[in-house]
């Protein structure tokens, strides 16, 4: 994780110390599979290894993407910085992600539920009762588990990065950087889940925090407009999801991620 730092440039690259920057773009996420564990009364059990998918928004130009008011329904990644060197620069961003878990899927169970759990009560279809011990399992959206991040699965972050000028056309500002970086922050999903039947879209929620590592190229088009596409890879620990609506029921999960986005971006101020 810590090699880009001895990278050298292949090449004289353009001063940016100094320098702002912002980026803004979309993405689209995948995500191996993970434990998710549900806690409350009357319950507490283990779903294994469950499969999930990312949601990504159908281009459609101006009517989503490109609309002011409805920006942040597709995949997006939000990121300013500052150059604190001219090979080194400090963000903090947004990457809006999202997090379906796989409907009727095939799982297995560890753990225990009663007929009724939560507070107040909700009566629990009988197949779903009983203890269990690593037991086959559909996971059935209609009256078990119903569970995404969608609104989404957000990862909020301070990264490091560091630049290696691969080209640059002569003494012009068109300039192609290898960017490597590491990042460490907090995940604030919009979940919504539905336990037994009972369920609602959350609010956003201090859920758990994570740290990522990533590689990409930046095209500086001009002093100020640049490109750049990079994959992303990370690991979150969430251990507050909330799931009912009501204080006493919770998840917890861990979830790695990949990430591919791509950006449009500005520099802006003047190089020291």
């Amino acid at each position: 994780m810590l090699l880009f730092i001895s990278i050298t440039a292949f090449g004289q690259s353009v001063p940016h110390k100094g320098k702002y920057f912002v980026y803004w773009g979309y993405n689209r996420s995948a995500y191996p599979s993970s434990d998710i564990s549900f806690q409350g009364p009357g319950y507490d059990f283990t779903l294994n290894k469950v499969t999930a998918s990312d949601a990504p928004t159908t281009f459609d130009g101006f009517e989503t993407y490109f609309n002011p008011s409805l920006f942040s329904i597709p995949q997006f990644n939000l990121h300013a910085g500052y150059f604190i060197k001219d090979n080194l620069s400090i963000s903090i961003g947004w990457d809006h992600m999202k997090y379906v878990v796989d409907d009727f899927q095939n799982s297995h169970i560890t753990g225990k539920i009663l007929s009724q759990a939560s507070n107040p009560g909700i009566w629990v279809n009988p197949t779903y009762v009983g203890n269990f011990s690593n037991s086959p399992i559909v996971i059935d959206p209609t009256d078990f588990v119903d569970y995404e991040h969608t609104d989404g699965f957000n990862f909020a972050a301070v990264e490091l990065d560091h630049y290696a000028t691969l080209w640059r056309a002569g003494k012009t500002n068109v300039q192609l950087d290898w960017v490597n970086g590491v990042g460490i922050g907090v995940v604030v999903p919009r979940s919504d889940v539905r336990l037994f039947t009972v369920g609602q879209n959350n609010f956003w929620n201090l859920a758990g925090a994570g740290a990522s590592i990533k590689s990409g190229l930046r095209l500086n088009l001009t002093h100020l407009l640049f490109l750049e596409t990079t994959l992303k890879g990370g690991y979150t620990n969430l251990w507050d999801v909330h799931t009912t609506g009501r204080s006493e029921d919770k998840a917890s999960q861990s979830i790695w991620f990949g990430e591919w986005f791509w950006v449009l971006g500005f520099n802006f101020g003047k190089a020291k």
